[in-house]
């Protein structure tokens, strides 16, 4: 980051301090402190811009174990269902699954007892085959093996499904392959694992990105869960199942300005997904029977 951002977002922190004081403080004394959660990509020291350098990944873990509770996302989740929070607390999250994750961020988070969930393109995964948006810049990187994620499941980390393939599913109105990218990823996923594969997260995860029908075939399908990517804190008494988190993967300074009552996060817009009355069926579409072609 260059310096004179960073300057800037430092003042506006300075600036802002009296107001997040204020916050945090009638926010603990009631029992409202929201709830936040962040997603990493890549972890690696050849860097693109979804990918965060190992010494940069251990420096925000070391502030956030400083400044956060650190709490699995069932837990983040019985928070803000329950409307009492009283301690700041964080939920870390992966998406995509890429392989060097298990270099030296997994097992950094292992050592230290953090707990994280680890959301996963089956197709990808199953098929070793690099993401699409890494072959685009010429850089493919290997995605987890099967092997990995089976061990990381089997070690009680939460696995969680990113699609079939990494598709835009609020572009989908194909009411089938909603369903295989919905509700047939996590199938699959809880066939190879032998888990309950409980929470999905949306591939870029923006609002155009999401989509009722998406989340009500989730629901249905079984899932406790569903993840967007624009920010926003996840205010006590809020809806626990779509659950909003912050990019982790910029420099600290942004996390620092966001995760500690930022005015600008309390105003996040949150997507509604009122189910329009044209989608179907999800409950019917939901019970359909899973295919089980290439699950190895």
């Amino acid at each position: 980051m260059k310096f004179g951002k960073r300057l800037l977002l430092r003042s506006y922190r300075l600036a802002t301090q009296p107001y997040r004081k204020v916050s945090r403080a009638l926010a603990q004394r009631s029992g409202t402190i929201p709830v936040s959660l962040l997603f990493y990509h890549r972890v690696a020291d050849d860097l693109n811009p979804w990918t965060i350098s190992n010494a940069g990944f251990e420096r925000q873990i070391d502030w956030l174990q400083r400044n956060f509770e650190l709490v699995s996302l069932p837990e983040a989740q019985q928070r803000i269902r329950n409307g009492f929070n009283a301690r700041p607390c964080v939920s870390i999250t992966f998406d995509d699954g890429y392989a060097e994750n298990c270099l030296r961020a997994i097992p950094l988070l292992l050592e230290r007892e953090i707990p994280f969930t680890y959301f996963i393109v089956w197709e990808n995964v199953r098929d070793q085959k690099p993401f699409v948006h890494d072959v685009a810049l010429g850089k493919p990187r290997a995605p987890n093996s099967l092997e990995s994620i089976r061990a990381l499941a089997d070690m009680g980390i939460e696995i969680g499904s990113h699609t079939l393939t990494h598709s835009n599913v609020g572009a989908i109105d194909d009411a089938q392959l909603l369903f295989r990218e919905v509700v047939e990823s996590k199938r699959q996923l809880e066939s190879a694992t032998e888990k309950p594969i409980r929470y999905f997260a949306f591939p870029f995860g923006q609002r155009v990105n999401l989509s009722p029908a998406a989340f009500e075939l989730g629901k249905c399908a079984g899932y406790s869960g569903m993840c967007s990517a624009y920010g926003g804190y996840n205010e006590v008494g809020d809806d626990a199942f779509h659950l909003q988190r912050f990019h982790g993967d910029p420099h600290l300074e942004y996390l620092k300005n966001w995760l500690d009552f930022d005015p600008r996060m309390r105003q996040v817009r949150r997507y509604s997904y009122a189910i329009p009355h044209d989608v179907g069926n999800p409950k019917k579409v939901a019970r359909q029977p899973i295919s089980t072609k290439n699950v190895t």
